[in-house]
Order: C-alpha cells, then sequence, then structure tokens
C-alpha cells in the first residue's frame, strides 16, 4: 500500500476521516503520533492528531442515512422558501466587514443568540391579524421585521461602556406551554448520562433535527443543480441563436453552506443548561376592538403568571411583561384609544405601546403596498412544511404577503421602541443586579473559600448519582437536583448561567466567557455534565468572538482544551450529539474567521468533527468542504508562499468531490474537482503528473463520473 504525504509541514495536524474514498483505493496517510484519546480530557488536556485512514465510501457504522434525493425542486417560486436573507448594509456590526458579498459565518453565529420575545394576543387581535391576512396571527406578522431592528442598538457593557450595533434582533416565539418542555422531559432528565451508549446509535432513533436539516439542505443543493442546468441550457441555446424556452432562474444566491450553519442554529433547544431559548420578555396585546379592554390585559397577564406556574422549576418566569394597544386606524376613533393607552400606562407603567394598523388586507396593486420580508431564521420543521406547501401547489406561485406602508412604519418604530427602550434596559438591568450580588462574590477570595465549603460540606456522605440513588441536593452540600437533573432557577449556579447567556446576547464577550469560567468549575464538582458541557462550549464560542488577537499557545491551551473536554461531555457522558455537533461547527467557523493560524485549527477540529461519526452524509460533505476552504486560507508568506496547503487543500477537494459524487449532488463535486485541478495543474495539455501514482485510480474514476464520455476534465468545465 502506497504511503502518500499530503501535508506541507510534519507538524499539520490531521485526523481521521470518516470513510470517504472508496475501499478499491485504499490510502493511509502518515502524521505525527497522538498526543490524546477522546477519553476523559479533564484535568490536563491535549489535543490529539490521530492518522488518517481512508478505506471506504460508505457511511460509517450507524451514522444517520442521507435523506432521500427525491424532493421536488423544480417549482415557479423555489426561491422564495429557499430561506434568502437580506444582505449586510455598509453599517452592519461593528466585528463585520461590509466588504462580505454574503453574511460572514461569524455574523451568523453572533445573530443566532438573539434575545426570545413571547406573543400573546386576545381573541379580538387575533382577529384583526388574520382579516390583514396573517394566519399565524401577530407572532407571524412581527417576526420578520424583528430579525433586524431598523437603526443602532446601544448596549452597554459591564464597565459602563456603550457600543452600537446595526444588526440587533429579537426572535417571536409562541407562548410556553407543555408542549414545549416534553422533549427535555423525555430525554434529557437524568442528566443526560448515557455512559457506555454509542451517542451515534442514539442519533439514529427518534426525532432529531440533522435528518429534517439534512431535507432542508439536500432541497436547495436540488434547486442548484437545476439552475446549473438550465444555464447550461441557456448557453446552448445562445450559443445556436434559438429563443430561450424555460424561464426559471433562481434568485437564492445565498451560499449553502450558511444556510446550512443557519439551520443548525436557528431551532436552539429549550432546555435547562441553557437559557438561549427561554424568554426575555412577552408582548401581551389587545385591539381597540375590544369591549373590555384592561380587564383582558389582566386576564392575559394572569395566562403568563399561570404558564410561569405550570413551567418546570428551571425555567425563571422573572421576565419583561410589555403591553401593546393595536388601534385600528380605519373603523376605530384614534381619540378613544389615546385615552385608552393612557390608562393603560397609569394601569401597567411606561412598557406600553400605541400600534396604529390599518385593518384593511393589502395588495400588490395598492399604491402603498410593501411585501413582507422572508423570514431569514425559520427552522428546518418549518421550512420544511413550506417546501410540502409548495409541492402541493404543483408549479401554481405562491400568493406573497403584502401590508400597508404606514403598517410596515409602525411595526419597524414599535420594534425599535420595545427592543431599545425596554428590552436591552431590562437585561441590562438584570446583567448589573446578578453580577453585583452574585458573581461578584464568586469572584473573590470569600467567594472562593465559600466555594470549598460548599464542597466540603457534604464530606463523609456518599456522592449522589443517577445509578438509583435518591439522595435529597442538600445532603451532598451541592444546589443541583440529582433525581431531576437540573438546578433550580433560584439557586446562584442557574443565576450565573442565565446572566452568562444574557451577556452573550448582549454581546459582552469579556463578561461572557468569565462567567462561564466561573461555573465550568461548579458544573464539574456537581457532576451536571450537560451544563458542564454547555458551560464549556459557550467559554469557547465567546473566547473566540472577542476582539482581542489569540496567540497560538492561547488556542491551545484555552479553546482547544474547552473544545475537548464539551464535546467529550456531549458525547462519552451524555450521548447528546447534536450538542457536539453545534459546538464544533460553530468552532470551526470562528476559529476560519480569526486568519491563517486559526484557519489551520479549524481544519483540525473539522476533521476530528468527521472521526466522531455523527454528521449525516450531507454534513460530511459540507463539512470536508469547509476543511478544504480552511487550508485553502492560509496564503503563506514571502515571494515563495511559505506555509502555505496546497496541497492538503486539493487533497480535502478531492474528498468533497468524492463525497459529492457519492450524494448525486455532480454540481457541487464538479466545482470541487475543477479546485483540486487547478491545484496539480490538469487543465494544461501536457498536465502535470499527480504527486503520487496511487492517486490516479482514483482521479480517473473520479472523472470518469464527472464527465462521463470524456476522459479528459478539460470536457464539461465551464
Amino acid at each position: 500500500m502506497s504511503m502518500i504525504p499530503i501535508s506541507d509541514s510534519a507538524n499539520a495536524p490531521l485526523q481521521a476521516l470518516s470513510p470517504i474514498v472508496n475501499a478499491k483505493y485504499q490510502v493511509v496517510l502518515p502524521s505525527r503520533p497522538s498526543t490524546g484519546t477522546l477519553t476523559d480530557p479533564e484535568p490536563a488536556v491535549t489535543t490529539r492528531a490521530p492518522k488518517i485512514n481512508v478505506q471506504s465510501t460508505s457511511h460509517p457504522q450507524h451514522s444517520l442515512p442521507s435523506p432521500p434525493t427525491s424532493y421536488k425542486s423544480d417549482h415557479i417560486f423555489a426561491a422564495n422558501i429557499l430561506d434568502p436573507s437580506p444582505s449586510l448594509s455598509a453599517r452592519s456590526s461593528p466585528s463585520v466587514s461590509s466588504k462580505e458579498q454574503h453574511e460572514e459565518p461569524r455574523q451568523i453565529v453572533i445573530s443566532s443568540f438573539a434575545p426570545r420575545v413571547a406573543v400573546y394576543t386576545s381573541a379580538d387581535t387575533a382577529d384583526f391579524v388574520k382579516h390583514k391576512g396573517f394566519n399565524e396571527g401577530l407572532r407571524g406578522l412581527l417576526r420578520p421585521f424583528g430579525e433586524r431592528i431598523q437603526g443602532k442598538v446601544v448596549v452597554r457593557d459591564s464597565i459602563g461602556a456603550s457600543r452600537a450595533w446595526y444588526d440587533f434582533g429579537v426572535r417571536f416565539i409562541d407562548p410556553l406551554d407543555a408542549h414545549s418542555f416534553g422533549k427535555w422531559e423525555d430525554d434529557g432528565r437524568h442528566n443526560g448520562s448515557h455512559e457506555g451508549v454509542d451517542p451515534r446509535t442514539i442519533a439514529s432513533h427518534g426525532h432529531d433535527p440533522a435528518m429534517a436539516i439534512d431535507k432542508v439542505i439536500n432541497h436547495h443543493l436540488s434547486s442548484e443543480e437545476f439552475d446549473s442546468e438550465h444555464e447550461s441550457h441557456e448557453r446552448q441555446v445562445d450559443s445556436l441563436g434559438l429563443d430561450r424556452v424555460v424561464p426559471y432562474k433562481s434568485t437564492n444566491k445565498q451560499p449553502v453552506h450558511t444556510t446550512y450553519l443557519r439551520k443548525l442554529l436557528s431551532s436552539l433547544p429549550i432546555v435547562p443548561y441553557e437559557t438561549f431559548s427561554h424568554p426575555v420578555a412577552c408582548i401581551i396585546t389587545i385591539s381597540s376592538r375590544n369591549p373590555a379592554p384592561l380587564d383582558t390585559l389582566h386576564h392575559l397577564y394572569e395566562n403568563t403568571i399561570q404558564d410561569c406556574n405550570e413551567a418546570p422549576a428551571w425555567m425563571n418566569p422573572e421576565y419583561l411583561r410589555y403591553y401593546v394597544l393595536m388601534h385600528d386606524e380605519d373603523n376605530d376613533d384614534i381619540t378613544k384609544s389615546t385615552a385608552l393607552f393612557d390608562r393603560m400606562k397609569r394601569h401597567f407603567g411606561l412598557h406600553c405601546h400605541l400600534l396604529r394598523l390599518r385593518s384593511s388586507q393589502c395588495v400588490a396593486t395598492d399604491d402603498d403596498s410593501v411585501q413582507v420580508p422572508p423570514c431569514g431564521w425559520l427552522t428546518a420543521e418549518e421550512e420544511l412544511a413550506q417546501i410540502s406547501k409548495a409541492d402541493l401547489l404543483d408549479g401554481a406561485e405562491e400568493q406573497a404577503l403584502y401590508i400597508h406602508e404606514s403598517d410596515a412604519t409602525a411595526i419597524k418604530n414599535f420594534l425599535r421602541e420595545m427592543v431599545t427602550q425596554s428590552i436591552v434596559p431590562f437585561m441590562e438591568s438584570r446583567v448589573t443586579t446578578w453580577n453585583d450580588q452574585v458573581t461578584s462574590r464568586r469572584r473573590g477570595i470569600s467567594g472562593r473559600f465559600m466555594s470549598i465549603s460548599k464542597r466540603l460540606a457534604g464530606f463523609g456522605s456518599i456522592k449522589a448519582t443517577y445509578s438509583g440513588s435518591s439522595a435529597n441536593p442538600s445532603t451532598t452540600g451541592s444546589n443541583f437536583d440529582v433525581q431531576q437533573g437540573y438546578y433550580s432557577s433560584e439557586t446562584p449556579e442557574a443565576t450565573m448561567r442565565q446572566l452568562a447567556d444574557y451577556s452573550f446576547m448582549l454581546r459582552d464577550w469579556k463578561l461572557a466567557h468569565s462567567t462561564y469560567e466561573l461555573l465550568r468549575t461548579d458544573f464539574r464538582n456537581d457532576s451536571a455534565w450537560l451544563y458542564h458541557a454547555a458551560a464549556n462550549e459557550m467559554f469557547a464560542t465567546s473566547f473566540l468572538l472577542a476582539p482581542q488577537n489569540m496567540s497560538s499557545k492561547v488556542r491551545t491551551d484555552t479553546v482547544d482544551q474547552m473544545l475537548e473536554i464539551a464535546s467529550y461531555s456531549y458525547l462519552t457522558r451524555c450521548s447528546k450529539p447534536s450538542g457536539a455537533i453545534r459546538c464544533l461547527t460553530v468552532a470551526i467557523e470562528l476559529l476560519k474567521s480569526r486568519g491563517s493560524a486559526g484557519a489551520e485549527d479549524a481544519a483540525k477540529w473539522g476533521a476530528k468533527l468527521l472521526e466522531l461519526g455523527i454528521l449525516t452524509g450531507i454534513a460530511q460533505a459540507f463539512i470536508t468542504e469547509r476543511i478544504a476552504d480552511c487550508y485553502r486560507s492560509r496564503s503563506g508568506a514571502g515571494l515563495l508562499r511559505t506555509g502555505s496547503r496546497k496541497r492538503q487543500t486539493a487533497f480535502w477537494d478531492i474528498l468533497a468531490a468524492k463525497a459529492w459524487i457519492d450524494l448525486g449532488k455532480l454540481v457541487r463535486a464538479r466545482n470541487r474537482l475543477k479546485l483540486a485541478s487547478m491545484a496539480y495543474q490538469r487543465f494544461n495539455e501536457e498536465a502535470m503528473t499527480l504527486p503520487f501514482s496511487s492517486m490516479e485510480p482514483l482521479w480517473n474514476e473520479l472523472e470518469r463520473i464527472e464527465y462521463p464520455g470524456n476522459g479528459d476534465l478539460l470536457c464539461g468545465v465551464g
């Protein structure tokens, strides 16, 4: 068997791949000796770099199967349901370059962790909104406008410094009910402890969001294939001087890999070990048609209290209540609505708004019509529902939603006022209070002494575990409920976790990662492994989002250690592969955004993610592509471009091409094979010989599959 040294330096960190290359092209790649394994990484952690052994094209054993390729994509309005997103304006987040044509993955990560706002409406408000054509209610009307608040949003950090953000947003959710917590009650209890259970087996049973994401991305890729075939047909027709007969052309120009990242982050779970999906506020809405407005507002307020009482003990019920009076501009008297609004402010305080909307339904032919912007943060399940609806229409064009321009302006002003004058100040106030009353005490010497005393309080008693233990949390010197698997919302640990998450959503990375660092020790001492994994994940994420420069030693000693601990806890201790996938996928994108050195670390973690064998077929192909892109971003230094990774880039491009061919996605495979061909100069008449003879059979096989009937790569590449 031939040995193929693909790395440009002896220290290039490559890890064992999930089988991608066909078994008859067995290629064993040398690497430096392994420095660690996926065992308990504490207290000392070293990032491992095992050998690469590429043996087969089949998916790893127990891995999720690739989705069927029968999704229909050739309907007229396919572009409307492919999750288009508005491009960044020149004045977006201060940390985002305005020169990018598409949203950077870094910006997607930042925007995904946005405050959640629950929506409570009266029956008359629901009828009002439905009459305007929004069957999803007020949430469906506000949701597209809330994803990006108009203008700048000024946020103060923990030291009082203000910073303006032009891409701040909120996410509107339905009122919480028993169904919101059902998945945690079924899957998350017992601290996620599945010691000894293969996480790939867990992932292959029951409802898994990865399968829904795979189906959505497969639909996007099918549309991409259709677009490519149509463009090729247009070129042929133009060359013959004939009229074009296929009018379809997709308008979705967003890279599919960013869509994959969006779908991965669009559905954050409602769980006790992180609070990003817990409501920060709720809006309580009535309309001017209501015969008993104040009584209805009190009743809706009681509904929010009841929902909080029925929620699990790990859900903090103390969130902002915001009251909205929706005035009918077409039929009701503004004088009466203004008087009612004044009464609302006297009863409920200043967190109120008078929203003036027209009740008539708007159509595209109206003079002041404005199309409702598409929703860029649909979950995979929601987009699958849209795809199914489109298929049922069978080519008939879906009616786009329109509202009056005055309504759009009123909604934008309402959301801006609510966010800048109520939600952000409320979150800042909670962060300041929690930081002063809880966290600051933990950072001093006395706080550390109390932490040690708490651990010693349980000395001599049997540590409670989940293997049939019925110990009360108080007897172990811990606030962790070992029977239910969570901290109550009143405990300091839960409060500090909410403080860290609020700081993260307010983009105060320094306070966030310092708080996550404090929590890691508590969660480890209490054996709260899901909490421990999530704290390490968000510590690494907030550390990578911080704007300061980062040396290779800091990355190794801090970021790599946190990622190793998080992935180990998610997989080995908790058998929660979705957490490990999110953790490492986000880390890959954030490391890549930090320059050449970070891109090499990103490639290393991408190879490790493939090695774990927990990805679906499409996710494997995407991660393989991103590894090639990471190595490609290593430009090297000097005229000789010392330190570039040309051969590693080409190698991963070949693996990506093979992965896409196995999935039947020839357009993406052709692009990757073309990139590898440029690296090996295969376009010249006297094509350069591949670096190693053992690569020729695989290369020829790829060319034969990719360009049937053509022995030369030049054929078919456009």
